[in-house]
């Protein structure tokens, strides 16, 4: 099995200058913790739901409430993604993939083929083949 069989294909990504209330609303309405970011279809970095969080909430800094709303289109999100993410192939094995998350103690890794961004694999890509695989070998006795 590869990393391509279970991957989720062209994922949503955002750009580095993008703000970051760009960024929380794409993973709101994808349902995801994480975005891929991406210039001119090569990936530079990944940013996940705490990254955003860790930049709106800092315990340093005291503020009034309409500030929230400044912050989350004025700051971008290259200031707090992680440059240079950990990357792999579509055609690795997936239990490569699975001991780099674990190893890593990563929820999801960018999915890259020739410098292009193709795919992210995550957590819950693993954890649905996972449960296809228990439906496919349950025995009929315990349906």
């Amino acid at each position: 099995m590869k990393v391509r069989d279970v991957m989720t294909p062209s994922p949503i990504s955002i750009e580095p200058e993008h703000s970051i209330g760009t960024a929380l609303a794409r993973m709101r309405r994808g349902g995801f913790r994480r975005l891929p970011v991406v210039r001119d279809g090569k990936l530079v970095g990944i940013v996940t739901d705490r990254d955003l969080r860790l930049a709106m909430n800092s315990p340093f800094v005291l503020r009034e409430g309409w500030y929230d709303s400044y912050l989350m289109e004025h700051i971008e999100v290259r200031s707090c993604m992680t440059e240079k993410p950990i990357t792999i192939s579509p055609d690795a094995d997936l239990i490569e993939a699975v001991r780099l998350l674990k190893e890593k103690k990563i929820g999801g890794v960018p999915v890259v083929e020739n410098g292009e961004l193709v795919g992210i694999l995550t957590e819950t890509d693993l954890l649905n083949y996972l449960l296809q695989l228990l439906e496919e070998h349950r025995s009929p006795a315990s349906a």
